[in-house]
């Protein structure tokens, strides 16, 4: 079996030397063993894991526990037992799926609700708590989605807020959408674009940032990021088999 030191290893793997140390302090890859003076020996197995870290760490989808899923999944192989390393990525990958249903069903939902009949008047008026109650949502966050900007709510003389028909179906496209982990930035930009055109493409407007957007998460444009979570996920099994029957005769551990 081949054997390479620290540097070798980042240039081959296209990353800095500090990130291969930093691998093996999180248990991301076996432990190397070490030469009398301190230097670190990896081997190929090293490699093929660095491969597999890299592609599972390739998207940042957060939401559910997926990223400690990826990271169980890493730490697993690191200890060569690759049939529980693919298990784990197979749940994995079913969740991901989960995930897009969810993403692509709140989208369905969010276009139903918002082609639904209008009423010429608001014919109700509810309360923060009301509308809370309604919807099965806390106060905090319908404050928390006002203050984003998400709705304006109108108030009485006193001063309190009311909630029309409107307010209730606009909250419904908020509440499903951030259910399936659609970002507020990313609701926020659907719903302006709504209000413009009620034919427009929801699906396109919520999953594409605009250029000038400061900051980008992974939420901001929900389903490409588990579109590409998915594919990282196949190519996860891919990675595992062949390492499981590459190592599979004399396991390195």
């Amino acid at each position: 079996m081949n054997t390479y030191r620290t540097s070798e290893v980042a240039q081959v793997v296209g990353i800095h030397p500090n990130t291969v140390r930093l691998y093996e302090e999180l248990n991301l890859i076996p432990k190397p063993v070490r030469q009398p003076n301190g230097y670190r020996v990896f081997t190929d197995i090293h490699l093929e894991q660095f491969i597999l870290a890299r592609t599972a760490l390739k998207v940042e989808v957060l939401q559910n526990g997926l990223r400690k899923k990826a990271i169980d999944v890493i730490k697993t192989s690191a200890t060569g037992d690759f049939d529980k390393a693919l298990c784990l990525t197979e749940s994995y990958l079913q969740q991901i799926k989960r995930e897009q249903r969810n993403a692509e069903e709140a989208i369905v939902l969010a276009e139903q609700l918002s082609s639904g009949s209008k009423q010429g008047a608001d014919s109700n008026f509810l309360t923060r708590k009301e509308t809370a109650d309604l919807l099965q949502i806390t106060m905090d966050a319908l404050r928390n989605w006002e203050m984003n900007g998400l709705l304006t709510i109108k108030r009485k003389q006193n001063g309190y807020r009311v909630y029309t028909d409107e307010d209730i179906r606009r909250l419904k496209i908020i509440r499903s959408l951030r259910c399936a982990n659609y970002s507020l930035a990313a609701i926020l930009r659907m719903l302006n674009a709504l209000s413009k055109n009620p034919k427009v493409n929801l699906r396109e407007i919520i999953d594409t940032p605009k250029e000038n957007d400061d900051i980008i998460s992974v939420c901001d444009k929900l389903l490409t990021s588990l579109k590409y979570a998915e594919e990282n996920a196949q190519n996860m099994l891919i990675q595992l088999e062949k390492m499981k029957k590459q190592f599979k005769v004399n396991p390195p551990f």
